[in-house]
């Protein structure tokens, strides 16, 4: 019974989806910070491996003394 309803003004609610179809665009151009340090690090991943793999190299010793 003492229930509010709010008024939105329909500059509001264009203002709302305006944002929200930017914020998809953008995303899509540039994805988010969690999907670009996943991405960062399983590059990294990729490069320890290529170094550790390097002939002569330090890390490829220790991975060939295993």
């Amino acid at each position: 019974m003492g229930d509010i309803v709010r008024f939105v003004p329909k500059s509001e609610l264009e203002r709302a989806r305006l944002i929200r179809e930017a914020r998809a665009i953008y995303d899509s151009i540039f994805p988010p910070a969690v999907c670009a340090r996943q991405g960062a690090a399983g590059r990294r991943g990729a490069r320890q491996d290529l170094i550790a793999a390097a002939p002569g190299s330090a890390h490829g010793q220790k991975q060939n003394a295993r």
